[in-house]
């Protein structure tokens, strides 16, 4: 998917929801099978009952690949059904990142051969690391400044001009990265400090992770990271737990649906004019 049919995407439904794939077994309904065939059933669920108000869909692989070969095969599904909403951007979460290589061999697998739009990656091995996800026609997604507590330990780490480490990494991205085809991770919680990212990438989606269990505010990201030049809005939130268990039974998917519905309708509400 390109750049302008994202956006076109975006401005047609009025929404920049990313629903996550999060199929964690011990909080599933009690009518799906523990294995694999359950986890595609029940993302498929999900799919279904939230596409009307998501323009994005991103699998979680950590809670495929904790089922071994037979969560590969069910991550090779759902990617599969995903193609069946050509309209929604797909999104592997998978924060590869390792020497040039080894990247390249993480993009040809999950990019080209499961045919995911995007994927996330971590940068701190580099710009060698980053350069193989650089794929004509996808997207890579790096992580900029995440909502969890761990981020004190590294990412917010004053440097010895007095400005935080991943305000250096954003203008590595600058530097490095097309906004034709690169997205940067900005948690939802950290609103002031998405103005000041905003700022040093004025034209780089970002993919706004932290909203529902984590507390983050939908009218502060859209009101702080939507693009500088009033071309857009220039971001992707993400709700996963929020929206996968806001049903803990066989209603699962109604409870899914009124879920999306309300986030569309409060992204709809604060839609900047």
């Amino acid at each position: 998917m390109t750049r302008q049919e994202l956006i076109k995407n975006i401005e047609f439904k009025k929404s920049v929801l990313c629903v996550g794939l999060d199929p964690d077994l011990s909080k599933m309904p009690e009518s799906f099978s523990s294995d694999s065939k359950g986890v595609v059933e029940f993302c498929k669920g999900i799919i279904d009952a939230t596409a009307e108000h998501a323009v994005a869909f991103k699998p979680n692989l950590a809670f495929f690949e904790s089922l071994g070969q037979q969560g590969w095969e069910a991550l090779a599904e759902v990617a599969d059904y995903l193609k069946k909403f050509p309209n929604h951007f797909s999104i592997a979460d998978a924060k590869r990142g390792d020497i040039g290589n080894t990247s390249k061999m993480y993009a040809e697998g999950i990019l080209n051969k499961m045919r995911f739009d995007s994927i996330t990656v971590a940068p701190y091995m580099g710009k060698d690391s980053l350069e193989p996800f650089a794929i004509q026609g996808k997207w890579a997604i790096a992580l900029g400044l995440t909502s969890n507590s761990g981020a004190h330990d590294f990412q917010m780490k004053r440097m010895q001009d007095d400005r935080y480490l991943y305000e250096h990494v954003m203008d590595s991205y600058r530097e490095w990265t097309s906004p034709e085809q690169w997205m940067i991770v900005v948690g939802a919680t950290r609103s002031e400090s998405m103005k000041k990212i905003r700022e040093q990438l004025p034209d780089h989606f970002f993919l706004v992770p932290g909203l529902g269990h984590q507390g983050g505010d939908i009218k502060n990201v859209l009101k702080s990271g939507s693009f500088r030049s009033g071309q857009g809005v220039g971001v992707l939130i993400n709700a996963s737990r929020s929206i996968c268990y806001a049903g803990i039974n066989e209603k699962y998917a109604q409870a899914a649906s009124k879920e999306a519905l309300r986030l569309h309708e409060e992204i709809k509400y604060y839609w900047p004019r």
